[in-house]
């Protein structure tokens, strides 16, 4: 099923790619979203970007692929940019199904493209099963890499270990966030929120993880509070509806104020982190992929966060301020320093904005597509 993104009339026709994607994602796609705010400035490049979806929940894989390769049949020489995650391409995480749709892009003579939202398997794995379902999405991404015309991470390419010394064929382009941009311009300034200030908390994890999630925000909310800190503290996003009643029980002893406001439209999520002071980062380190943390950062917010994972890449250069993992004492301390302290929390808002303009912006993102992709 292809769904064209809405976009303003041009005068002359403009070239068309499309976006394939796998399963959706719920309750909020992110992938999606990621092609939707893509195809708006591939647009203004004169590119068309149609998002086609490859409906096997519905359908069935035999179904869907065959509507594939009935639909690839018209986009001869165009390029399909595949969207990659294990989970879009399988139930259970073994993908093998990613490599069949490649296979009959091919055999379509389109100009393939995959883009690597996951670049790698998830962690390491105690269970046979999960060992096995590491091994295999290792295996899927390494084929999909070597059928692909051209392959496109969102992380630096010297942080992908298992491509080959004579790559050529791959580039580097960073997420951009999946909220409006004018967000960006806002101008955050002290005193707004009156004496308290907002720190927001944007999305968090699946169970198990939304306890330890709960308990170092809350730890370190405690230690911000012990060292004056006058907040109030905002969940919203993915996970936060689930873990309503988690989250009283967690701060039912903690002295401040905590709303959750649960799934927002991205208009209200630009209008809540626009106004916040800072955000709280712990859904593991902190690392180049985090959607959440780059809309903070097109918000031009300060971010708290563990260290471990942004080293070494554009989320560096931003307004943030990294910890050792779980070191809530650590957390709350830097926390409590950025409310406090007004001149810190500028420079940082300045480098989250200057940050948001030279990698993040959709701009940016979209004349690097371009570049990548020849046209």
């Amino acid at each position: 099923m292809a769904t064209t993104v809405s976009t303003p009339k041009a005068s002359a026709r403009p070239e068309t790619w499309i976006a394939l994607l796998g399963r959706r994602d719920l309750p909020v796609d992110g992938i999606e979203n990621y092609c939707t705010f893509l195809g708006r400035a591939l647009f203004r490049h004169g590119i068309e970007l149609k998002r086609v979806r490859v409906e096997w929940i519905e359908d069935g894989w035999w179904r869907a692929l065959r509507q594939l390769e009935s639909d690839a049949a018209g986009w001869r020489g165009c390029w399909v940019l595949v969207q990659y995650t294990a989970l879009s391409w399988s139930r259970r995480g073994f993908p093998f199904a990613a490599l069949i749709a490649l296979a009959i892009l091919r055999r379509r003579g389109v100009r393939c493209a995959v883009v690597f939202h996951e670049p790698w398997s998830h962690g390491n794995a105690s269970r046979w099963l999960d060992r096995m379902r590491g091994i295999c999405q290792e295996w899927v991404v390494g084929r999909l890499y070597g059928g692909a015309a051209r392959v496109i991470f969102a992380d630096p390419l010297q942080n992908i270990g298992w491509l080959p010394k004579d790559d050529a064929k791959s580039a580097f382009i960073p997420i951009g966030a999946n909220i409006p941009e004018w967000a960006a311009q806002t101008a955050n300034h002290p005193g707004r929120n009156g004496a308290a200030r907002i720190v927001v908390v944007f999305c968090l994890g699946n169970i198990p993880y939304v306890e330890e999630e709960l308990c170092d925000i809350a730890n370190a909310v405690r230690v911000a509070v012990k060292n004056g800190a006058n907040l109030r503290i905002i969940f919203m996003g993915r996970g936060t509806g689930e873990a309503r009643q988690e989250i009283e029980r967690t701060f039912r002893d903690v002295p401040v104020e905590v709303s959750n406001l649960g799934l927002l439209d991205a208009v209200k999520v630009s209008d809540v982190l626009a106004q916040a002071d800072a955000m709280l980062c712990v859904r593991g380190r902190l690392y180049l992929r985090r959607g959440s943390a780059i809309a903070g950062i097109a918000c031009g917010l300060p971010l708290i966060g563990y260290a471990g994972g942004a080293e070494g890449t554009p989320l560096a250069s931003a307004g943030v301020l990294l910890v050792p993992y779980r070191d809530t004492e650590a957390l709350g301390a830097e926390l409590a320093r950025v409310l406090s302290d007004s001149n810190l929390a500028g420079q940082l808002r300045e480098k989250s904005r200057e940050a948001h303009q030279k990698y993040f912006c959709w701009e940016q993102i979209a004349t690097k597509f371009v570049r990548t992709l020849g046209t």
